[in-house]
């Protein structure tokens, strides 16, 4: 089948030279091979790919039904997972037909009912579903305050608008090229309304949208006067608050900001007159600590602060918390970070310069805020030469306006080290972050934040995360989804982001595996290398069924006694993205499921040996069998890595271990079934012992995406 697939300390091959005219046959060949004409799919099956929810919103203590809009089949979908709680799903089987069992029809589009509850937290949920031919890829739920209202066409002017009671949750989509939609409603003299869009954001984890929309948010009076409007307030996403100064008729417009449109952009916009908070401040709580927060938003009345306090034993990260204000009345969800560091506030006195810097002891946790345009926040600290820190700006990731700029200098004011922007993982972020600064000298040195273009304000709040920088990892999963069927293996590569001099050699672990499921856990070896893999195989006699794992990979390094520690991370999973032009792009999710699902286009891959034994300089051969299912004749290919186009995604290869391309069969054409590939070992290879790694068999669903089956593991030893 298909697949697709300790905590961080920071918060969330060799290429050979062608002559010319020989690297474009190549390439053209390869691209002829993995390029199906639009529309085409190579595989047989493949799982579905869920492209739009409509509505995109469903109300808190009610239930509601959805239609699921997919790439490639979801007839006799089973169960609907969603992520958090309070949120359940179940899928509407549309009537039975008499349908030919050799011909299943293809259901690109599908009933489901989602029921939440008072409880539920109001947000965005991700979800998918389960099908015989696996889990779809991930869709995106709108949590609402609001009832839910779905649009009604036609709509696209104002005299054709939608008559709507608000508040409410206005649900439709801008689904053509010009595509513009009209809500009519009557406000009062002195109501206030906020006015949330959610669209594209919703389509960052969409598996094959490779162009998103751009909303736009206008407000009009019952004359055609622009009253509010609004493009990008969180990213791309329009955000305004109004107070009506008269009654009368209101017209709500929405539309693409470049006049462009697509069926499955959908949208949600929530206009409220409930609290809404944007930030809050401080930024960063300490478990079991009672804390007053300033809340920054619109219609919060008199109560402009919230009293928290989280459990004892509540997990550092981030926590999405609903604000309590006067009256037994809550905010909407805001993000905020829990530290188990020491925690104090930027000081009430001028902190502008090196002069007036606010002395602080590192390591710990500072909560500040931008106040005003131009406002620059010092810090000062004293280190003792060779001491190593990371220093790290939390705002723009939990939704701060803040575009962070940090600067350290010395006590003369003299820059050292300056860092905009970071990157997690695959994705970058806003956020400043310098790591491993090693002191140079004894003395006072000064940590600086601005704002990169100068702007300040209420909502310009960030937290400043200081540590003392100490080897760890990180880990992250190439895919979201593990998809297998009887008798099976499937493989998931882990890869390693090593940090600051940690180069051991990692061990990995899965947790919450399905029943019937047996996991062959690798290790990412020390050194330089960065993946490792697991091999996961279904029982002969396995049901359907799913169950979402977790996985993490531990190492031990020596201390400064000589005692060992003990060094963990949990693997932050990726849902794979195409990508305009043909490239293969990751979001980062919050689970990855594994199940079995009924047999597919290959049956098995089977191998000549699971143990190979390579000396210094030599190579050895694995002769493959791959067997088809009944009918199916396209194009597989072998490997033993994991990659699109020039990009390797997975490599558990031991250090100077290659695929020697010449020696190998790795492209079965018209339904041939054996092949064969050839390791070789590099002269100067570096001895290892039974390294894991697998023999997968790609069948194109895309230009980007493949439907990967797996060999059960290959064990690769590389002698004196």
């Amino acid at each position: 089948m298909p697949r697709n697939a300790t905590s961080h300390p920071h918060f969330h091959a060799s290429a050979h030279t062608l002559p010319l005219s020989r690297s474009l046959l190549a390439i053209a060949i390869a691209l002829a091979w993995l390029a199906p004409s639009p529309g085409t799919l190579l595989a047989q099956t493949s799982y579905p790919m869920l492209m739009s929810l409509e509505p995109a919103a469903a109300c808190v203590g009610q239930t509601t039904e959805h239609t699921i809009h997919s790439r490639y089949s979801m007839y006799q979908a089973s169960a609907v997972i969603v992520t958090g709680s309070g949120v359940t799903g179940e899928i509407i089987h549309p009537e039975q037909k008499e349908e030919d069992p050799a011909k299943p029809p293809s259901l690109t589009a599908m009933q489901v009912r989602f029921t939440v509850e008072e409880s539920a937290l109001p947000g965005v949920r991700d979800f998918r579903i389960t099908t015989p031919n696996g889990v779809s890829t991930l869709g995106q739920l709108v949590i609402a305050r609001e009832k839910t209202i779905t649009e009604t066409s036609p709509n696209d002017r104002a005299d054709q608008a939608q008559e709507v009671a608000i508040p409410a949750t206005l649900c439709g989509a801008i689904e053509k090229a010009e595509d513009v939609d009209y809500f009519k409603f009557h406000a009062s003299a002195g109501d206030a309304f906020s006015f949330h869009v959610r669209s594209m954001r919703l389509q960052n984890r969409i598996h094959d949208l490779q162009q998103h929309s751009d909303p736009i948010l206008t407000l009009r009076n019952a004359a055609g006067s622009t009253v509010a409007t609004s493009d990008n307030f969180f990213f791309g996403d329009p955000f305004f608050a109004h107070q009506f100064t008269q009654e009368g008729d209101y017209y709500l417009e929405i539309r693409d900001v470049r006049y462009q449109g697509n069926k499955y952009w959908q949208y949600s916009i929530e206009v409220s007159n409930a609290p809404f908070a944007t930030q809050a401040y401080p930024l960063a709580v300490a478990p079991g600590k009672a804390t007053r927060l300033q809340v920054v938003g619109y219609h919060l009345g008199q109560a402009t602060s919230a009293d928290v306090q989280l459990e004892q034993d509540a997990s550092c990260g981030e926590v999405q918390l609903a604000l309590p204000l006067a009256d037994d009345v809550h905010t909407n969800p805001v993000p905020l970070v829990v530290s188990d560091l020491p925690l104090v506030n930027e000081p009430t006195t001028e902190n502008n310069t090196v002069e007036t810097a606010s002395m602080v002891t590192l390591p710990g946790g500072i909560n500040g805020r931008i106040e005003q345009e131009s406002d620059v926040d010092c810090f000062a600290f004293e280190a003792k030469k060779d001491e190593k820190y990371s220093f790290e700006i939390i705002a723009r990731r939990l939704g701060s306006a803040l575009d962070s700029h940090l600067r350290l200098l010395n006590s003369d004011g003299k820059q050292l080290q300056l860092n905009d922007d970071l990157r997690i993982g695959k994705r970058g972020s806003s956020d400043s972050w310098i790591e491993n600064w090693q002191v140079p000298a004894d003395g006072k040195y000064i940590l600086e934040v601005r704002d990169l273009h100068l702007r300040g304000g209420d909502p310009f709040v960030y937290h400043l995360r200081v540590t003392k920088a100490e080897p760890y990892f990180e880990l992250y999963l190439d895919t979201d989804k593990t998809q297998l069927t009887p008798g099976t293996s499937g493989i998931m590569f882990v890869r390693a982001v090593k940090k600051n001099g940690f180069d051991g050699e990692i061990a990995l672990q899965i947790d919450g595996l399905p029943a019937g499921v047996t996991g062959h856990c690798g290790r990412i070896l020390a050194g330089k290398a960065v993946d490792g893999c697991i091999v996961l195989t279904a029982a002969d006699d396995a049901t359907p069924t799913w169950g979402n794992v977790t996985i993490r990979g531990v190492s031990e390094i020596p201390s400064a006694t000589g005692d060992a520690v003990s060094l963990s991370a949990q693997a932050v999973p990726y849902q794979e993205t195409y990508q305009p032009g043909g490239g293969r792009g990751h979001y980062p999710v919050a689970l990855h499921t594994v199940a079995i699902a009924a047999p597919s286009d290959i049956r098995a891959v089977k191998l000549s040996t699971h143990e190979l034994t390579l000396k210094p300089g030599g190579s050895a051969k694995v002769d493959i069998t791959i067997e088809r299912a009944e009918g199916f004749d396209k194009n597989v290919s072998l490997d033993v890595i994991f990659k699109h186009l020039s990009s390797v995604y997975g490599n558990s290869l031991p250090a100077g271990v290659t695929l020697d391309g010449g020696a190998s069969k790795v492209l079965l054409t018209k339904g041939a079934v054996t092949g064969h590939i050839t390791l070789q070992a590099a002269a100067d290879a570096a001895p290892v012992q039974k390294q894991q790694i697998a023999v997968m068999a790609n069948v194109s669903l895309n230009f980007v995406m493949k439907a990967t089956y797996s060999s059960k593991p290959l064990l690769v030893t590389v002698t004196e």
